[in-house]
Parts: structure tokens; C-alpha cells; sequence
């Protein structure tokens, strides 16, 4: 394996194993969904120091997505993957996260509005581009439900009823996406075909897309409940479906797409979790 693949996965595993550390009080003071719900910060970290590493290991090939009227490309590539990890490590010690989230929140924003945008033009019939637009998007709306949920007031409440709905709608479209499009992987439905090893890969798919489907209309409804059995599912989907197909790959030139699609949907996941914070007292994050 590559030094980028260590550094990928060791970033990953830090960040799970230290954010399940700290995580141990709200844990046991939640009650029902919540408990799963107050690890959803845990996800996040894991995955955004997943992608944090790959910024920092393989900034040159990263370097061509940051727009071309943007000077210094090299060190707007360094800055991102820093504060992707100041997010982790905030998220990870539970410490300033309603500024970290909210930063976060922005920094993804700033991504749709100066990367996706532009491109709309040239991409308007192009499933993928929409894919991850809305991805990116999603993700801006996850953590602003979390700095929502930590930050009482009015201004806290806005950010949870902007941020909901937005994950919610990103779910109803991954999950009619899944029905038209059964062949390619689920939960983040891009490009990659299911392999062949694979049982039953349609069955998996249509699965998956019931769960979004159903999951994002009751967002609106039972945020809580909502949020924790599709975050379970698309938790699942990583562990057993995604991890497995990056194990084929591993010793492959595919090996980092594979740990990339693990750490999309992981963030994913952590998304759809973050989105049912603030539903009710026993669910806030202390």
C-alpha cells in the first residue's frame, strides 16, 4: 500500500477510536435514538480525517480541482485538508463545535458555490455532477444542524430548520436514484458499478433507496427515529458492503477510490445522523 493509503486509514482509525473515547458521557446520558444520534460527530471526524490526509498526501493531484482564477492552488489544497482536520480533532474532543461546524458548514458551501456552480452550464444532464453537487450540499446542511443543536437560541433554531430539510430532500433524490439507477453502488450512488461478487446487488440497492426514501419524508415528521435508522443502515452499508469491496482493492491502483467511497459514505452517514440533532432535549450534544 501507498503512504496515502496509510495515512488515509490511520487518520480514519484515530479519529474513530479518540472520538469514541470522548464520546462515552453523551452517550450514556442520551436515551432512545438519541444515543445513536450524539455519535454522529464521531462519523464525521472519521471521515473528514479520512479526507484531511488525502489533502495532505496527495495535494498535487488534488490541486486541479481548485478553481483556476484562485492563485497558489498548492496551498489552497494544504488549507482545506487543515481545516478539514481542525474540524475532526474539534468534533473528535467535542470542544467549540458549534464554530467548528459552522466554519465547516461555510467551508462546503464556499466548495458548491465556486466549484459546482460554474459548472452547472456545461453539466445540466449529467447525473454525477448532480450527485455531487447535492452531496456537497448535504454535507454543508449536516453541520449546520449541528452548530444549530449547540447553539441555543434563535440563531440555533434557524440553522436546524434551514440545514433539515436540505438533508432531507439530498436523501429523497439518492434514494430515487436507486431505483433508476440499480446497477451502480448505493447509499452515494456514483459512477462504480457493484461488483459481481456481490450478492444480490439489485436487492442491496432497492433496499437502501426504500430506507432513504422513507427516512427522508419522515425527517420532517420524526427527525429523531428518522435519523438514526437510515444513519444505522448507511453505517451498515460502509462496514459491510463498502470496506469489503476496498479489501479486493487494496493491493490495486483502486485502493484509495475505494477508501474514498468508504469515507463518502461515512460522511454520509454521519449527515443523515447530525440531521436529527436539536429534535428534542434528551438529543442535544453537551
Amino acid at each position: 500500500m501507498t503512504a496515502e493509503t496509510w495515512g488515509m486509514m490511520g487518520a480514519c482509525l484515530a479519529a474513530l477510536i479518540a472520538g469514541l473515547v470522548f464520546a462515552r458521557a453523551p452517550f450514556r446520558a442520551a436515551v432512545g435514538a438519541g444515543k445513536l444520534l450524539v455519535l454522529g460527530p464521531v462519523f464525521e471526524a472519521g471521515a473528514l480525517a479520512m479526507f484531511a490526509a488525502e489533502h495532505f498526501f496527495a495535494a498535487r493531484d488534488l490541486m486541479p480541482i481548485v478553481p483556476k482564477w484562485l492563485p497558489a492552488p498548492l496551498f489552497w489544497t494544504y488549507l482545506v485538508g487543515a481545516a478539514l482536520l481542525a474540524a475532526a480533532l474539534s468534533f473528535v474532543a467535542r470542544r467549540h463545535m458549534r464554530w467548528s461546524a459552522s466554519l465547516l458548514a461555510l467551508l462546503f458551501l464556499i466548495i458548491v458555490a465556486t466549484i459546482d456552480l460554474p459548472n452547472l452550464p456545461a453539466n445540466l444532464h449529467d447525473r454525477i455532477f448532480w450527485t455531487l453537487t447535492v452531496r456537497e450540499l448535504s454535507f454543508a446542511a449536516g453541520a449546520m444542524v449541528l452548530a444549530g443543536s449547540v447553539g441555543p437560541g434563535p440563531a440555533g433554531r434557524s440553522l436546524v430548520a434551514i440545514g433539515r430539510p436540505i438533508v432531507a430532500a439530498v436523501m429523497i433524490f439518492y434514494g430515487i436514484e436507486h431505483f433508476v439507477f440499480p446497477r451502480f453502488v448505493p447509499g452515494v450512488p456514483l459512477e462504480k458499478l457493484t461488483p459481481a461478487w456481490i450478492p444480490a446487488p439489485a436487492l442491496i440497492t432497492y433496499v437502501v433507496g426504500i430506507v432513504l426514501l422513507a427516512a427522508g419524508v419522515a425527517l420532517f415528521f420524526r427527525p429523531a427515529i428518522a435519523s438514526a435508522g437510515c444513519g444505522l443502515v448507511l453505517l451498515l452499508l460502509t462496514a459491510f458492503f463498502y470496506v469489503p469491496i476496498f479489501a479486493t482493492e487494496i493491493h490495486t491502483g483502486l485502493a484509495v477510490e475505494g477508501l474514498n467511497y468508504i469515507g463518502d459514505t461515512m460522511l454520509f452517514a454521519a449527515t443523515v445522523l447530525l440531521a436529527g440533532l436539536g429534535a428534542a432535549p434528551s438529543e442535544q450534544i453537551h
